[in-house]
């Protein structure tokens, strides 16, 4: 089964490059890719209203890359949780749970989220 990954970077660096997979250093959670794929699907418009970069912060885009690496700056994390809080509250799914802790975690440590895409 595939899955995403979501982790909190401690020490985020400009203009560097995410794009080594390295869940372990980020303390990632899995999320099953059926739920993100039905995140984005559902919550499509919300989702593609939230600022975020992919891989660099050289290359802004909006919503979650489905298949490369997203990096959620600590700006958009809140509008990011009110999305999944959203989608939880019709799927009523562990997973969701702890990612919504997650992103609650970065946002009271104001750090950004990376995604690791399937």
């Amino acid at each position: 089964m595939e899955k995403h990954e979501f982790g909190i970077i401690d020490s985020f660096e400009e203009n560097k490059w995410y794009s080594d997979y390295e869940p372990e250093k980020y303390n990632c959670i899995s999320v099953n890719d059926d739920l993100v794929e039905e995140l984005i699907i559902k919550y499509n418009e919300e989702l593609m209203a939230i600022k975020t970069y992919f891989q660099v912060t050289t290359q802004p885009g909006v919503g979650l890359d489905y298949c490369g690496v997203t990096l959620i700056p600590p700006e958009s994390l809140k509008q990011f949780r009110d999305v999944i809080i959203k989608a939880n509250s019709h799927y009523q799914s562990q997973e969701l749970k702890l990612l919504i802790e997650k992103v609650s975690d970065a946002i009271i440590k104001n750090k950004y989220l990376i995604h690791y895409g399937i």
